[in-house]
């Protein structure tokens, strides 16, 4: 696993994956325990809640990193040959090779599975959970499940099928092998095997992510120490002024909780 130096400060660092394709990544050297932030499908890691907690790591000399997941942003590969799995992975990798010590996960949305995927994972690794619109066991229940007879048709024939995106932006191509792969990582029908802290932030009016999926999150951890704040105008982005404001506040009251526990 080797990393390559940024060429400038702007410019992200580079971590190989045992593939030889690289993950675009930045790190903020500072205290632990650290904090990864993880974006959401078809996103990448200069979105404001990602930028907003950069921020704030630097002005609180926390560790911090955030990642382009394979096929987004300005890591290698395709968009289309990604799965959950693969994603996953990634995340597991920047826990293993770029952060020491225990890392708080901010998952948005997509990340939100990932984020618990890594925590079964490495148990020994993640501290605390922070989901924001977390959305596990998507590619089936917000996916496969709501495709009418000639999506599900077109995805078997072609392999991959494209769904408008709600934000006016390309249309998103959902392969067959997201779906069929997904299927691998499904977390609500049971418990949950996970006991370290949690805390979710879901809007009411997310059109993305229903509401009750942070309630069902809620009651499948193993976990006793699990928090839903419910944001009755909240969409799903959750990226407003105020709702950053908020985000900091939950991952400050969690880094409280810890080092007070410590």
């Amino acid at each position: 696993m080797t990393h390559d130096a940024a060429l400038s400060p702007d410019a992200p660092r580079r971590l190989t994956r045992p593939d030889g394709a690289t993950i675009a990544y930045h790190a903020t050297p500072g205290k632990g325990p650290g904090v990864v932030f993880i974006h959401g499908f078809m996103s990448d890691m200069t979105g404001g809640k990602a930028l907003h907690l950069e921020a704030w790591a630097r002005r609180t000399g926390r560790a911090f990193v955030r990642f382009d997941q394979r096929g987004h942003g300005q890591s290698d590969g395709r968009f289309e040959d990604g799965t959950i799995g693969a994603w996953a992975d990634d995340l597991i990798q920047v826990l293993d090779h770029v952060t020491e010590g225990p890392q708080v996960l901010v998952g948005s949305s997509m990340g939100g599975w990932l984020t618990l995927l890594a925590a079964r994972a490495r148990p020994g690794r993640v501290a605390a959970l922070v989901g924001i619109a977390a959305a596990p066991d998507f590619t089936e229940e917000l996916m496969w499940s709501v495709f009418d007879d000639a999506a599900r048709a077109t995805l078997e024939r072609d392999g991959v099928l494209r769904v408008p995106s709600e934000y006016g932006d390309e249309p998103y191509p959902i392969t067959k092998r997201l779906i069929d792969e997904g299927r691998d990582h499904l977390l609500l029908g049971g418990p949950i095997p996970i006991r370290c802290p949690a805390r979710l932030i879901q809007g009411m009016r997310d059109e993305s992510v229903p509401w009750q999926t942070a309630q069902r999150i809620l009651e499948r951890l193993d976990s006793d120490d699990v928090e839903a704040t419910f944001i009755k105008s909240g969409d799903h982005r959750l990226s407003e002024p105020h709702d950053l404001a908020r985000l900091e506040r939950t991952v400050e009251g969690v880094m409280r909780d810890l080092e007070g526990h410590a």
